[in-house]
């Protein structure tokens, strides 16, 4: 049954990562090289390529040695906090700012809704058990902190800002980092909730 779980979350996070990056660059607003750093530039497609690389990995086997990251013990519970941090930010704040049609729709539906609830069950009926400390789990948060640094600083000399709870232009710095507050709040409380949990579904010794 894992195995099938890793094919399909395989097949699912390429399809969707790959839909919108087709779907992106054909209706650009810029080059290509700019859409492309676009794209790379929204937390959602960064997360949702590492939880696809995450299941590749699973599925087909990989040198431990050049990707220990993926064969970390924490790896799961990590990408299964931000996935569905970017479900809930994105059900919260970002739903009803605009409403896709067609292929969008499937493929917002995808990165969005389906592949962080579809991650959620992977881990807890595959992963929640295993032990995982604090120091482990906390060491990922320099991946938000260093995406958040390449999108200020981008931001600042191209004026492109992905989310526009981070649009420094429009809402000023002080908005801007409230924002910036309330979501990496959200982060530690899942982060802390799924580390939780994980201690008590663990068998007793």
């Amino acid at each position: 049954m894992r195995r099938n779980f890793e094919i399909l979350g395989l097949c699912m996070g390429w399809f969707a990562v790959l839909a919108q990056l087709y779907l992106m660059l054909q209706n650009r607003e810029a080059g290509i090289v700019e859409s492309l750093v676009r794209f790379v530039s929204y937390f959602t497609i960064l997360t949702n390529t590492l939880v696809a690389l995450f299941f590749t990995i699973r599925i087909f086997g990989a040198d431990q040695k050049r990707l220990t990251l993926f064969h970390q013990r924490a790896t799961p519970m990590a990408l299964t906090v931000f996935i569905v941090v970017v479900g809930l930010v994105y059900q919260l704040v970002l739903r009803d700012i605009w409403n896709p049609t067609g292929l969008q729709m499937v493929v917002d539906e995808l990165l969005h809704t389906i592949i962080p609830a579809f991650m959620y069950v992977y881990w807890l009926m595959f992963c929640a058990r295993t032990v995982v400390t604090w120091k482990q789990i906390s060491k990922w948060l320099l991946y938000p902190l260093g995406y958040l640094v390449f999108v200020m600083v981008r931001g600042h000399f191209s004026g492109f800002y992905p989310y526009p709870f981070f649009n420094v232009t429009e809402l000023g710095w002080g908005a801007t980092v409230l924002n910036v507050g309330l979501v990496f709040l959200l982060m530690l409380l899942i982060m802390a909730a799924l580390f939780f949990l994980s201690k008590l579904l663990r068998p007793k010794q």
